[in-house]
């Protein structure tokens, strides 16, 4: 969620301070089958660096405990209700203001849609930083997260009980404990306790909270509609819910899905929704070379959680400014700027093309991490706290998510939407 979206106290949004806001299996070459690797992997190149704080190395998933949350002295200890289904979350609908209940209810009833959740998106400060949180009922929005994170009965009774759940990588990157409440600025300031670690895999999305905190801290009431629909083709669905909301209504995709004749495959792959060639060009020569140019001139520069320089970066962050230096407007966080370009085959890989990844255990699928093609075999990145702006070999095992080849034109469409 990376657009502009008014709101008189809260916004799902870059604003004025762009700077503070929240992000070996054998790679296939077929971009349509795309055998994407489904163990985490350490960000490439941190190995066990930075005092220690380097990320889980491949296979180290199934015997580690990643999801940190302890239940809270006013969390209910009896757990509610047993997790239900897991549900794909697939579609993320934004408006300037509430959906009617009857619209909820008409989405709901598109056909392939199996559950449409209400949930309240906005925009708040936490601990200095702008970050995109949603409000939810924990209870029915808890299918709809990512796996390890929807099993931690502990994290969301604790949202129940008004803490504020917080992604892995801002936890990790920001160095945030669970004993120590973080200060959350909307329409006014609270400090909340942390109800635990876990990415809810919506890009963007970095903390969530319940109705009732939301609310309090001025976010729109039910202005967002998160739908799983994993059996039907998101580009029909997407259009039928444009024409069914109101005007200025952003839709966006939650994951990247093929189309094979009758067939859709969908997976956590890097690539833009429904890429043509009408949508193209790809980047000049002469945007390349000033891309390139502009990110390696930050090399040694150091890496801060949120940043988007011009003297320190996060890893999308560093993407950001860059591009900016070449006219191209980006989306904020990896997530999104998986989504400006074509999906490519390795053997096609050119400098200044994008390389994502999955480094984010309690979202096995959700991209967090992105680094800059630059060409015999090496990548530029921004790799994690502790370390600096460098360039190391590119790495295509475990985590990788694939290559992007961006397309100013839809990363100016994906920066310009509320949705992301």
């Amino acid at each position: 969620m990376a657009g502009v979206l008014s709101h008189a106290r809260s916004r799902l949004a870059p604003d004025e301070h762009p700077a503070r806001s929240a992000g070996s299996s054998q790679w296939a070459t077929d971009a349509v089958a795309a055998n994407l690797s489904a163990t985490v992997g350490a960000i490439p190149g941190a190995g066990s660096r930075a005092n220690g704080r380097g990320r889980l190395r491949a296979g180290q998933l199934a015997t580690t405990s990643v999801l940190v949350a302890k239940p809270l002295p006013s969390s209910s200890r009896s757990g509610g209700r047993a997790l239900s289904r897991l549900r794909q979350a697939d579609v993320l609908v934004v408006a300037k203001r509430s959906f009617p209940a009857a619209l909820v209810r008409k989405l709901h009833r598109l056909a392939g849609v199996v559950a449409a959740v209400p949930v309240d998106a906005g925009r708040v400060q936490v601990n200095g930083a702008f970050v995109n949180v949603l409000g939810v009922n924990p209870e029915r929005f808890r299918p709809f997260a990512a796996r390890p994170t929807a099993r931690s009965a502990a994290l969301w009774q604790n949202v129940a009980a008004g803490g504020m759940a917080i992604s892995y990588t801002m936890g990790h990157q920001d160095q945030l404990t669970l004993t120590k409440p973080v200060q959350v600025t909307g329409s006014r300031t609270l400090q909340l306790p942390v109800a635990g670690f876990g990415t809810v895999g919506v890009g963007g999305v970095d903390a969530v909270v319940s109705h009732r905190v939301a609310r309090t801290l001025g976010l729109p009431a039910g202005n967002a509609v998160v739908i799983s629909a994993p059996k039907t083709r998101l580009d029909r669905l997407m259009a039928r819910i444009k024409r069914l909301a109101p005007a200025g209504t952003a839709v966006a995709p939650l994951v990247t899905q093929v189309i094979v004749g009758t067939e859709t495959v969908t997976s956590g792959a890097a690539g833009a929704f429904g890429t043509g060639a009408s949508q193209g060009p790809g980047l000049t020569a002469v945007q390349i070379a000033t891309f390139l140019a502009a990110a390696e001139s930050r090399i040694g520069m150091p890496y801060v959680w949120g940043d988007a320089g011009p003297t320190s970066f996060d890893c999308s962050g560093l993407v950001q400014w860059s591009m900016a230096r070449a006219g191209v407007l980006m989306p904020r966080v990896a997530a999104d700027q998986a989504r400006t370009g074509p999906l490519l085959r390795l053997s096609d890989l050119r400098p200044g093309d994008l390389l994502f990844y999955h480094t984010d255990p309690t979202a096995p699928n959700f991209i967090s991490h992105v680094a800059i093609y630059l060409g015999n075999g090496q990548m530029l990145q921004a790799p994690q706290p502790g370390m600096r702006v460098e360039v190391v070999a590119a790495d295509f095992g475990a985590g990788f998510a694939g290559a992007v080849r961006v397309y100013p034109r839809i990363a100016a469409a994906v920066a310009g939407n509320p949705a992301g």
